[in-house]
């Protein structure tokens, strides 16, 4: 079987690997342009760059995956079928049409559900008990074509966003080459998606990572683990500037005022609208992440210090 990959991120790894593993051919790997560095200096290759650099593949960076040029170099691959993970390029007909069986989207949600962007990270903000993945067949409209392939996979109590969508990853790596091997061969019968069960995963954005201590403790909880690693949850300190913060614990503990700080025995408790939430780390802006009890003890707080606006 002759395989286009188009993928981005860390999360396309296994997908690229598994379908190599498995003995097809990747005729070209296609991903995002090499993006500058946090200070701008250098010019970073994205993951599956990387990854297909080292497995000798051959690797196409266009700004635009849609361009004519692109779809004749894609055409002249002769390639059975396209799978992508993750690749963060809208991908128009003329390129769908490019290869015979079209073009496998590994999407990490149960479709219809959570159709967008950042589906791992909306579900666990939205205290989703399950999640999954599903392969489809891309067409015009977003995460919109029939399904070929599902998993389900728990959400756990603690998970964060980059764990759970590292779980995916591997999970959905075997689904997505049965699902190329089935379309190719005659026998995946992609099933057109319902119309019920229909939710959208907006891009995640700085704003969604800012914590609003007034909300109940396990609002705040799923916030700061659905926007962990990336962006990150943060916070205002006390003389206005501002600090990340790592996956909090929601504790059977008296009330207090939203954002308050209390240290209580070894934990640094912050008040919600509800119960408090033991911190895990923080890190002020400019400083890498500390344990939040040693942070407390060199911050030197007083007893009415209060995360967030007062």
């Amino acid at each position: 079987m002759r395989v286009v990959f188009a993928g981005t991120p860390h999360v396309a790894v296994p997908t690229l690997q598994a379908i190599v593993d498995a003995g097809h051919e990747v005729t070209a790997v296609l991903t995002q342009p090499d993006a500058p560095g946090r200070r701008g200096r250098q010019l970073i290759p994205s993951p599956i760059k990387v990854a297909a650099e080292e497995l000798g593949l051959t690797v196409l960076t266009p700004e635009r995956a849609s361009s004519p040029e692109v779809v004749e170099q894609i055409k002249a691959l002769d390639a059975d079928v396209a799978a992508v993970v993750a690749y963060g390029q809208i991908l128009r007909p003329d390129l769908l049409a490019a290869t015979r069986h079209g073009w496998v989207n590994l999407h990490f949600s149960v479709l219809p559900a959570w159709r967008g962007a950042a589906p791992v990270q909306r579900a666990i903000m939205a205290g989703d008990d399950l999640t999954g993945a599903s392969t489809f067949l891309l067409d015009e409209g977003v995460d919109t074509g029939p399904v070929i392939g599902t998993l389900t996979e728990p959400i756990r109590a603690t998970d964060t966003a980059g764990e759970l969508l590292e779980r995916l990853a591997g999970l959905g790596a075997p689904l997505m080459v049965n699902s190329l091997e089935a379309l190719v061969a005659g026998y995946a019968a992609p099933i057109p998606q319902s119309t019920d069960g229909v939710s959208h995963a907006t891009k995640i954005t700085r704003e969604d990572a800012y914590v609003v201590w007034d909300r109940p403790a396990h609002i705040v909880d799923r916030q700061i683990r659905g926007v962990t690693p990336a962006p990150g949850a943060w916070t205002t300190l006390p003389d206005a500037s501002v600090a990340k913060l790592g996956p909090v614990t929601p504790v059977d503990a008296p009330a207090s005022v939203p954002g308050q700080l209390r240290r209580e025995g070894d934990r640094v408790l912050v008040g919600t609208g509800t119960t408090p939430v033991a911190l895990s780390w923080i890190a002020p802006a400019g400083r890498k992440p500390m344990d939040a009890a040693a942070w407390w003890r060199g911050a030197r707080l007083g007893e009415s210090a209060q995360l967030g606006e007062a």
